[in-house]
């Protein structure tokens, strides 16, 4: 396939729970990972901590999720690995080649993300219009900035 985008790397993995103090606990307690920022989106139902690991063009996020409320959607802590996030070299040219192969998205399109770049949703399940997913896990394409690209490319 003469495909018109890379995907580079990882760039984050989102792990939603009950609790963020819970999640915190172990990933920056124990495990050591820095807390960088935070969102929060109501329209989302998200509340999390954006933590990193690693330096430069390298560092890969994970970002621990709770939800505002847990009785709404979407419900971003079920499934608890909630999504993996991708680097994309030209996340334009990504989603108009995808969409024509038969790629279902979330509803949105490219926006701002939490971390600043544009992102967009690939969903996890193909319906009659767009049979094409990524078959149970949802998938974030982010932009990724210069220095990203010349890193990993």
């Amino acid at each position: 396939m003469d495909r018109p985008f890379k995907v580079l790397g990882i760039q984050q993995v989102a792990i939603g729970g009950e609790s963020k103090q819970k999640l915190s606990k172990f990933w920056v307690d124990v495990m050591g990972l820095t807390k960088v920022s935070d969102y929060r989106s109501e329209k989302e139902n998200v509340d999390e901590d954006i933590l990193s690991m690693g330096h430069g063009p390298f560092k890969v996020e994970i970002d621990l999720m709770e939800p505002v409320d847990p009785t709404k959607s979407p419900k971003v802590h079920d499934p608890k690995l909630n999504h993996i996030g991708l680097w994309i070299d030209d996340l334009a040219k990504a989603v108009e080649w995808l969409t024509k192969q038969g790629v279902r998205f979330t509803p949105g399109g490219i926006r701002k993300g939490a971390a600043g770049y544009d992102v967009c949703f690939i969903h996890p399940k193909g319906n009659e219009e767009f049979p094409l997913s990524s078959e149970g896990v949802l998938v974030e394409l982010v932009q990724a900035p210069a220095d990203v690209i010349k890193a990993l490319s």
